[in-house]
């Protein structure tokens, strides 16, 4: 068996000289290969003697080689051999399915074809394995060698390491993106107002956790601000210098779930066609917000379990194992010991989470922040509009304090900034009819949004005849996720095989 080697080891440095190969790159990151390509411009032996060239290529830092017109490999530099170890003889294809990491290789053959093909030089990114099956990321160039007459009678190839070039290329998009989603965030941050009881003691709870690692369960009804508490938690933590990434994890379709969280490799699935960072890698060393955590599917919550167990998982499509030093803070609107009991949330994730329950009471539960709030909103909104506003109207404010807030402090905040818009004086006022005055239940608001869930649910099934996906389905109507609807199904007890059509 043939191996491609050299017996020319030292002949290549000058006595009194060493080389450490790889440690630094030349200017021209093809210096060695334009040296080489004017001393092969025809018949190696008719020019200068092909041991002499083989001693300028192993001077070369850069991995360097040469393929002959029939495309077998002839030679290979010392810095290659270092690398790669040591390397069968044979054709270019197969000397790259042995290398190139498997992901790469078409692309990789592909341009090599297309410059032996054409006769023109290429340059492509590909990993390469070394000696100890690790990869790196290397800049692939190969440009034909031609003879006195213009005819291609080899070709040179070179690979430069641009791993860390990669790299950082890759951390700066992680922090860029999570820049930005820092910045969108940054206005809803100052929105924590109020003095009442009920927030402080939330408040005092965060501030006693703020400084740990442990993972954070926040419950509340919708528009209580669980995000700006998360964002609090963070900013107070010793990974406030860190990206705060947030996730809603019943925006997401249920296929797509594990790849946003997670990364994809490409290829991974239909439509991967390169490969994805996810919410993880992007948090690395901060802070990972995932809201609306009980509308997971069960397939992602086991991999989550996995790496709030384990602080590690895979991309989607890829064995390869990726730590991750991340915090971890939850959030959910739902009652998760009972969707428990529906059989929709795994209890073994819940204890994961429930390490230190944070739940912030519903703005009804807070009247004395109201006027605050309102005071704050006014003046935030009055500024934009550049509008003058010096008082409330006293009916007006005692018809805020009043009001149950169901949508709690987001309904607030779009009830003021719409009469702001509206207001033609330095008095502001609300309009009445914005605010319902339909007589409330005297149920508990929990029970009584349960209810209009159901109803709302089985008059859907009723008119779909049962079907809950599909163009025609349940789901569609209703506008959320079949899995998320099948779950809803479950929790609320509701048959839907009795909307079935005969």
């Amino acid at each position: 068996m043939n191996y491609v080697t050299s017996d020319v080891e030292t002949a290549s440095i000058p006595a009194g000289e060493t080389h450490e190969f790889g440690s630094h790159q030349p200017t021209d990151p093809i210096l060695g290969a334009q040296v080489l390509k004017h001393l092969m411009v025809a018949d190696s032996a008719a020019y200068v003697n092909a041991r002499h060239i083989e001693q300028v290529m192993d001077a070369v830092p850069q991995h360097m080689f040469i393929i002959e017109g029939d495309s077998t490999l002839s030679f290979v530099n010392r810095a290659a051999r270092q690398y790669l170890g040591l390397i069968e003889a044979g054709t270019l294809t197969d000397h790259l399915s042995a290398i190139i990491h498997s992901e790469d290789l078409d692309a990789l053959s592909s341009a090599y074809q297309d410059a032996m093909t054409h006769g023109i030089s290429v340059e492509a990114e590909a990993r390469v394995r070394n000696r100890n099956g690790q990869y790196r990321w290397f800049l692939h160039q190969l440009f034909p060698l031609h003879d006195e007459d213009g005819q291609v009678v080899r070709w040179c190839g070179t690979r430069i390491d641009i791993e860390d070039h990669k790299g950082s290329k890759e951390q700066a998009q992680r922090e860029n993106v999570a820049l930005r989603e820092e910045i969108d965030a940054m206005a809803m941050f100052e929105e924590i107002v109020g003095t009442s009881p009920r927030l402080q003691a939330v408040l005092a709870r965060v501030t006693k956790v703020a400084p740990t690692d442990s993972t954070v369960l926040i419950t509340g009804e919708t528009g209580t601000g669980k995000e700006l508490i998360a964002r609090a938690i963070h900013k107070r933590s010793d990974r406030a210098n860190r990206p705060f990434v947030s996730v809603n994890c019943a925006a997401i379709p249920r296929d797509l779930i594990a790849s946003e969280l997670f990364g994809h490799e490409k290829g991974a699935f239909t439509g991967a066609m390169q490969r994805r960072i996810g919410r993880f890698e992007l948090a690395e060393g901060g802070t990972l917000f995932l809201d609306e955590i009980g509308e997971l599917p069960a397939e992602t919550q086991v991999a989550l379990l996995r790496v709030l167990q384990e602080r590690e998982f895979q991309r989607v499509g890829s064995n390869q194992t990726i730590r991750a030093n991340v915090r971890v803070i939850v959030a959910t609107h739902r009652d998760l010991p009972a969707a428990i009991e529906a059989g929709t949330f795994r209890a073994d994730l819940y204890y994961r989470i429930n390490v230190f329950p944070l739940e912030i009471p519903a703005l009804r539960d807070r009247k004395e922040d109201i006027r605050l709030l309102v005071e704050y909103f006014i003046d935030r909104y009055a500024h934009k509009t550049g509008k003058r506003i010096r008082n409330i109207e006293k009916k007006s404010l005692d018809r805020l304090q009043s009001y149950p807030w169901p949508g709690n402090i987001r309904e607030l905040q779009n009830v003021i900034e719409r009469s702001v818009i509206l207001c033609d004086s330095e008095s502001f006022s609300v309009d009445d009819s914005w605010l319902s005055t339909v007589q409330r239940s005297s149920r508990p608001l929990v029970q009584e949004m349960t209810s209009q869930e159901k109803e709302l649910i089985e008059a859907a099934l009723a008119e779909c005849k049962g079907r809950v996906s599909g163009p025609a389905g349940a789901a569609a109507k209703l506008g959320m996720p079949p899995s998320t609807l099948d779950s809803k199904i479950r929790s609320l007890k509701i048959d839907k095989h009795r909307f079935y059509s005969n």
